[in-house]
C-alpha cells in the first residue's frame, strides 16, 4: 500500500524547526510494509492544505498529516480537512472532559481556545492522545484515508505506536516487514559492503541489505518481505548472522540497542561503575548515558572541567603537565582518567579534551583535535582524533568513539 507525509507548520519552512517526524514515519511505515511515495511539508495556509491533500490521496491510498491541530488560530488543519470534506464540526464530550481534567490536574482554568478545541469533523475517527490534548482523526476521503496527528513528536509517536498501528494493521493496509539491524563501530560503510560482498549477492528472495551511516557508526539492516517470502524472519535472522560472523568485533547491539546501553550491559554483569572527566564534549557525554534507562546502576556521574584550573583541583591533573604539555594531549587525559576514578572510586573512566572549533586551534593542534583516553589505574586506553571542524559534529564524534574505545577494552579485559 502506497502512503504519502504531508508535515504542516510555517515553522518549518523557515527553519524554526526541524522536521522530524516525516523522517520518522517514513521509518515506522517501511517497518509497516508501506510505500512511502511522497513527502511534502507546507505552510499554515487553508488553500494549500486542500490542494495538498487531493494531490496526495490522488497518489496514495494513506496520507499521514501532522501539525496545525492546537487550540490556537494558526492551527487551522482539523476545520480545513472538515470544511473540505463537507463535514459538520461537533463538540466531543470525552475530549473535553479530558482536558479539562489535566487543568484541573495542574490547578488552571481551560481556556476558550481549549473549549474550541474539542469540535471535531462529525465523522472522523478520534485516535487516542495521552501526551497532549488533541487527539489524532482517521478520515475517510473519496478513496483514500487522511490521517491527521499532532506536531508534537511525542504527540504524534504515541498516537502511533498506542493506537494508529494497531488500526492500520486491523484495516489491513499494513503488513509487517521484518527488519534485523546490525549496529557497527568503530568500521566504514564501505569496508563492511567489501567484506560481506558476496553474502549480499547471494541473498535470498525477498532479502534486502541498507548500509545506514551514523555519526562513527554504521547501521546494516537485513529486511525480509513476508508477501515475497513466507519463511522471511528465518532468511534474514540467518543473513544477519552470517553478517556479523565477518564483522563481529565492532557489532556492539541490534535493533534500537545504543553505544551507551551496550556499556551499560557490559558493566551491569560485571557489577561495575564508570565514571566521565569531560572537557571539549561539555557534559553532552553524559547526557547521552543519562538518556538510558537503567544507567544509574553503573554510572557514578560527570566532572566537566573545561579550564586549566578546574583539572587541577577537580580532576588532579598537574599544573606542570598542563603547561608542559597543553590541556589537549595524551598527557592530560590519561591524568584526567585517574583523577575521575580517585575523585569516585568508580572502576573505570572515559577522559576528553579537546579544540571544538570553530577557533582556538593552533598548526601543532587544528581544529578537530581530540584526544580521549579510557580506563583505570592497571590499564588504559588513549586515542588522538582529528576531526572536522564543525562543532556539534566533532563534539557528538568525539563521545561515541569513546564509548566505543571503552568497549573494545572492556571486552579485551574478557
Amino acid at each position: 500500500m502506497k502512503a504519502s507525509i504531508l508535515t504542516i507548520g510555517t515553522e518549518l519552512l523557515i527553519g524554526q524547526v526541524v522536521d522530524t517526524n516525516s523522517a520518522w514515519l517514513g521509518q515506522e511505515l517501511n517497518a509497516l510494509g508501506i510505500e512511502v511515495v511522497e513527502r511534502r511539508s507546507i505552510a499554515d495556509n487553508r488553500e494549500l492544505i486542500m490542494s495538498s491533500v487531493v494531490e496526495l490521496s490522488e497518489k496514495s491510498s494513506l496520507v499521514f498529516m501532522t501539525g496545525g491541530l492546537g487550540p490556537t488560530k494558526d492551527d487551522i488543519t482539523k476545520k480545513t480537512l472538515a470544511d473540505m470534506m463537507g463535514q459538520e464540526m461537533v463538540f466531543h464530550k470525552e475530549t473535553h472532559a479530558k482536558i479539562k481534567a489535566y487543568f484541573d490536574h495542574i490547578g488552571k482554568a481551560m481556556t476558550d481556545a481549549h473549549v474550541e478545541q474539542c469540535k471535531m469533523p462529525v465523522e472522523a475517527i478520534l485516535l487516542e492522545n495521552n501526551m497532549g490534548t488533541a487527539p489524532g482523526m482517521w478520515m475517510n476521503y473519496k478513496d483514500s484515508v487522511v490521517i491527521s496527528m499532532p506536531g508534537v513528536p511525542s504527540e504524534m509517536k504515541y498516537i502511533f505506536n498506542n493506537d494508529l498501528k494497531k488500526k492500520l494493521k486491523s484495516e489491513g493496509a499494513a503488513s509487517e516487514i521484518f527488519h534485523r539491524t546490525i549496529k557497527t563501530a568503530g568500521i566504514g560503510e564501505t569496508v563492511i559492503a567489501d567484506g560481506i560482498a558476496d553474502i549480499e549477492s547471494n541473498l535470498p528472495k525477498g532479502v534486502s541489505l541498507a548500509y545506514l551511516p551514523g555519526i562513527a557508526q554504521v547501521r546494516v539492516r537485513v529486511s525480509g518481505n513476508p508477501e515475497e517470502n513466507k519463511d522471511v524472519k528465518l532468511s534474514v535472522l540467518d543473513i544477519a548472522d552470517q553478517i556479523e560472523e565477518r564483522i563481529s568485533e565492532y557489532v556492539f547491539g541490534y535493533d534500537s540497542e545504543t553505544l551507551p546501553m551496550a556499556i551499560m550491559k557490559i558493566l551491569q554483569t560485571r557489577k561495575q561503575k564508570l565514571t566521565l572527566a569531560e572537557s571539549c564534549t561539555g557534559g553532552y557525554l553524559s547526557h547521552w548515558l543519562v538518556s538510558t534507562p537503567g544507567i544509574s546502576e553503573v554510572y557514578d556521574g560527570s566532572v566537566t572541567a573545561y579550564s586549566y584550573d578546574l583539572k587541577e583541583k577537580l580532576l588532579g591533573v598537574k599544573r606542570s603537565t598542563l603547561q608542559q604539555f597543553g590541556a589537549v594531549s595524551e598527557e592530560v587525559v590519561r591524568e584526567m582518567v585517574l583523577g575521575a576514578i580517585n575523585a569516585t572510586g568508580s572502576d573505570y573512566a572515559i577522559a576528553i579534551s579537546g579544540i571544538a572549533g570553530p577557533g582556538g586551534g593552533t598548526p601543532d593542534k587544528p581544529v578537530g583535535t581530540v584526544w580521549v583516553a579510557c580506563g583505570n589505574n592497571d590499564t588504559m586506553l588513549a586515542k588522538k582524533l582529528q576531526l572536522s571542524k564543525n562543532r556539534e559534529m566533532n563534539i557528538k564524534y568525539s563521545a561515541a568513539i569513546a564509548l566505543n574505545i571503552l568497549r573494545r577494552l572492556l571486552l579485551a579485559k574478557n
